[in-house]
């Protein structure tokens, strides 16, 4: 499992503890005040399971509720869902201040690929 950002986002490492306020919404800015683009793969896919309760020892479940809390009561908005990898490759690849997460990537991707610290 891999978390990248696009090649703009200047962060080489991350905790988890940062990632979970990524992927919560708590964290709207990276360090340089560009807005953070969160994408992420549909709640039912293995991938977004295994990143969930392995990256960010949270259950999807529980990041679905948070997410939903936020978008209903207007404070805030859900991360933008793509189908597949490939799709989340080519949105963080292409989008400033984007994150997302892969379970492999390929060599000649345009993206950051950030080293997860506890």
């Amino acid at each position: 499992m891999q978390v990248i950002t696009h090649t703009t986002v200047k962060v080489e490492s991350m905790t988890t503890a940062q990632l979970r306020r990524i992927y919560s919404i708590r964290q709207l800015r990276w360090a340089n005040s560009t807005p953070i683009v969160v994408f992420v793969l549909p709640s039912q896919h293995i991938i977004h399971k295994n990143f969930s309760k392995n990256v960010l020892n949270i259950f999807p479940y529980k990041l679905d509720r948070i997410w939903n809390k936020l978008t209903f009561s207007g404070l805030g908005v859900a991360p933008t869902v793509v189908k597949s990898q490939e799709a989340l490759l080519k949105a963080v690849s292409t989008t400033p201040g984007a994150i997302g997460y892969v379970d492999n990537l390929n060599k000649d991707a345009d993206v950051n690929v950030i080293k997860i610290s506890i």
